[in-house]
Order: structure tokens, then C-alpha cells, then sequence
């Protein structure tokens, strides 16, 4: 789309004016491209991240079924259902919030807790099968949790980024190239301005030499 010339009053205090415009637009829109470049940057480095994660997820999943199908099969269905019911898992998750490029985006710190603990008086009936599905189990838990905050901070970045690059569109297809418009209007026209009033101090004088050299 061609640029418009903006409506303007033509004097060259309205020109320093619209220079200094210029300047300010070109020095925001490198401004603006810089942080457009670091959200870009973290944007594909929380991507890697994600898809590392969720690879570790997977893993993690199918090590605790494994874990879970075995104990389900030494202790029966019922029996590890009660085991499963009447214990606990102490978890202690601290949030709070980073700042990327003006960005603001969540951080999960899991503390370290207590490893899970059962209200049955009697661990006879019980193995180390399900301690060890109960700890794949927790650490499921925590990789969801680590999911959770990659994948927030991804939509996160991306709804900033679609913000900056129409920043950063309109500055460079709209309000600078409007302005380089409009500059390069004026300053034409002000040059036609002094050649008109050149020609005219040129005729006048013209004319007064010939009114001197009649009088004589």
C-alpha cells in the first residue's frame, strides 16, 4: 500500500516538526525490533524445552504404569486401591513470575517434600513395588507441573509476539513511510517556494536597473 502525505500545515517549523517525528519513529522501531528478536529467541528456546519435556513425560509414563501393573499384580486390584487410597503425597509448590523482554511469565519451583506416606499401620501387605510406583507416580506429577509452565509461557510469549510485530508492521508500512512522504512533499515544495521567490527578487531587480538606466 502507497504511502499518504499527512495532512499538514506547509511551514518548516512543521517540518523540524515532522523530522524529529522521524527520528523518534526510526529509534522506537529499532527498539521494538530488538525486543521483537529476544521474544523470538525465547519463543524457540521454550519450544525446545517443551518438546524435550514432553518426551521426558512419556518416558516417565510408561515407566509408572510398568511399575503400578507390576504392583497391581503382586498385591491384587483391590488391595493397592485401598494402599492407593490411604496415602498421602506431600508436595510443596512455590509460583512465581519472571520477566522476559517485558513479558511476564509463570515460574513453578517444586520444594523438596516428604516422600509419601501411608496411613496402614501394617506394611506387610505392602512391597517396595509400590513405593517405587508411588515415586514414579511424584515425579510424574512433577513433570506435569514443569509442562504446565512451559506450555503457559509459550502462549504467553506468542500473543506478545503477534503484538510487537504489529507494532513493528505499522511502524515500517504505515507510520514511516508516511512521514518519509510527507518530509520529502514539503521539502519540495519549499524548494519550489525559494526558486519562485529567486526568479522573483531576480525580475524585480531586473526591473529596477532598467527604471535606473532610463532616469538617465
Amino acid at each position: 500500500m502507497a504511502a499518504k502525505v499527512e495532512l499538514t500545515r506547509p511551514t518548516k517549523i512543521e517540518l523540524a516538526r515532522l523530522k524529529r517525528r522521524h527520528k523518534l519513529a526510526a529509534r522506537i522501531q529499532k527498539i521494538v525490533k530488538d525486543r521483537l528478536s529476544i521474544l523470538i529467541m525465547e519463543f524457540l528456546q521454550t519450544v525446545k524445552e517443551c518438546a524435550t519435556v514432553k518426551e521426558r513425560q512419556l518416558s516417565e509414563f510408561r515407566e509408572a504404569y510398568k511399575a503400578l501393573s507390576l504392583a497391581s499384580g503382586y498385591h491384587g486390584s483391590v488391595p493397592l486401591e485401598k494402599e492407593l487410597l490411604m496415602s498421602e503425597m506431600a508436595i510443596q509448590l512455590s509460583s512465581g513470575m519472571r520477566n522476559v523482554a517485558g513479558v511476564r511469565m509463570p515460574l513453578f519451583e517444586i520444594d523438596t517434600a516428604d516422600p509419601v506416606r501411608s496411613a496402614v499401620k501394617d506394611r506387610t501387605e505392602t512391597s517396595s513395588l509400590l513405593d517405587h510406583s508411588t515415586e514414579l507416580a511424584r515425579k510424574c506429577l512433577e513433570t506435569i507441573i514443569e509442562l504446565a509452565e512451559l506450555e503457559n509461557s509459550l502462549e504467553l510469549l506468542g500473543r506478545e509476539i503477534n503484538k510487537v510485530k504489529r507494532v513493528n508492521n505499522a511502524l515500517e508500512y504505515i507510520v514511516i513511510p508516511s512521514l518519509d512522504v510527507t518530509i520529502k512533499y514539503l521539502t519540495m515544495k519549499f524548494e519550489e517556494r525559494d526558486r519562485e521567490e529567486v526568479s522573483r527578487l531576480k525580475y524585480v531587480k531586473l526591473l529596477i536597473e532598467k527604471k535606473e538606466a532610463y532616469a538617465f
